[in-house]
C-alpha cells in the first residue's frame, strides 16, 4: 500500500517534470552545446572549441555586456522610485478595496495593448516634431527642438520604465498590504516619528517585496533587444540586440555562447538578491 501511495507521488509530477525537461533543461542544454560549435562564415559544424567563449571578452563584446548592465541598473534605481511611492500610497493611504482595485486597473491599463504599441506610441511625443518639443519651444524654454529625446538611452529607459514599473509595483503593494498595522501603532504609541516608524518598521518589512519587483525587472531588461533597438533608432547596444543579429547572420554558435554568458550573469544576480533578501515568505 504504501509503495502505491510513493507511485501515485511519483505519478502526480511526471507530466510536470516532463514538461520541465523537454521545454527548459533540453533547449538549455542545446544551446550550450551549440556555443562550442565553429561558424566558418557560411555554416556551422559540430566540434568543441572555445573561440566563441573568447571572442565575448573583446572590448567590443564588454561594451555591449557593459551597456546592458547600465540599463539595467539605470531602469531598476527609476523603477524603484516610482513604484515605492506608488505601492506606499495604494497600501496606506486608500483604504477602499473598491478603489485599490480601481486604481491597479488604472496601472494596468497600458497592458491592454501590445509591448510594440506601448513603444511606438512614445515616438509621436519624443521626436523633433512631437509634443514634448513643441511644449518646451512655445515655453521658450529651449530655441531648437531637442534631438536627445528620441533615439537616445533616454528613449530607452523611459520605453522600459513605461513597459515594466508595474512588475516592481506589485511585489512592494503585496508585502506593504501584509505588514501588521498594530506593529506601526505600537511604534507610534512609543514614540516613534513618521520617519522613524517607515525606516524601522515599514521598509525592513517590505524589503522582500523590493527583492521580488528587482528579479523581474533585472531579468526582463538584461534581455531586452526590441525596446533597445526600436527607442535607440539602432544607436545603442545591449547583449540581447546583439544575438539577435547574430542570430539574423546565422551565427548560431557565437549567439548561444552570449546566451549562455548572459543566462549566468542573470542567474548571479537573481542568487544574490534571493541570498540577500528572504522572499520565501512572499512566494
Amino acid at each position: 500500500m504504501k509503495t502505491w501511495k510513493q507511485l501515485q507521488t511519483y505519478l502526480l509530477v511526471t507530466p510536470q517534470t516532463l514538461v520541465f525537461l523537454l521545454f527548459l533543461l533540453f533547449p538549455l542544454l542545446t544551446i550550450f552545446v551549440v556555443s562550442f560549435w565553429e561558424f566558418n562564415g557560411y555554416a556551422m559544424s559540430p566540434a568543441l572549441i572555445l573561440g566563441n567563449y573568447k571572442a565575448i571578452f573583446t572590448p567590443v563584446y564588454l561594451a555591449t555586456y557593459l551597456n546592458t548592465f547600465k540599463f539595467t541598473v539605470i531602469v531598476w534605481g527609476l523603477a524603484l522610485a516610482i513604484a515605492y511611492p506608488v505601492a506606499y500610497f495604494l497600501a496606506f493611504h486608500i483604504h477602499d478595496l473598491r478603489w485599490q482595485i480601481g486604481l491597479f486597473v488604472l496601472c494596468t491599463i497600458p497592458f491592454f495593448t501590445s509591448n510594440i504599441i506601448r513603444m511606438i506610441s512614445w515616438i509621436p511625443f519624443l521626436g523633433r516634431e512631437g509634443i514634448l518639443n513643441q511644449v518646451l519651444l512655445n515655453l521658450g524654454i529651449v530655441q531648437a527642438p531637442v534631438d536627445i529625446f528620441l533615439y537616445s538611452d533616454f528613449a530607452v529607459v523611459l520605453a522600459m520604465l513605461h513597459l515594466y514599473t508595474l512588475f516592481m509595483v506589485v511585489p512592494i503593494f503585496n508585502s506593504l498590504v501584509r505588514i501588521d498595522r498594530d506593529l506601526i501603532a505600537a511604534a507610534l504609541d512609543s514614540g516613534a516619528s513618521g520617519l522613524q516608524v517607515f525606516k524601522e518598521v515599514v521598509l525592513p518589512l517590505s524589503l522582500p517585496g523590493i527583492a521580488i519587483g528587482s528579479i523581474f525587472i533585472v531579468t526582463l531588461v538584461m534581455g531586452e533587444f526590441t525596446t533597445v533597438r526600436l527607442m535607440s533608432g539602432g544607436q545603442a547596444s545591449s547583449v540581447g540586440s546583439a544575438i539577435r543579429n547574430q542570430i539574423g547572420s546565422l551565427q548560431y554558435p557565437q549567439a548561444s555562447a552570449n546566451a549562455v554568458i548572459l543566462l549566468l550573469v542573470t542567474l548571479a544576480i537573481v542568487v544574490g538578491i534571493m541570498r540577500t533578501f528572504d522572499i520565501r515568505k512572499e512566494l
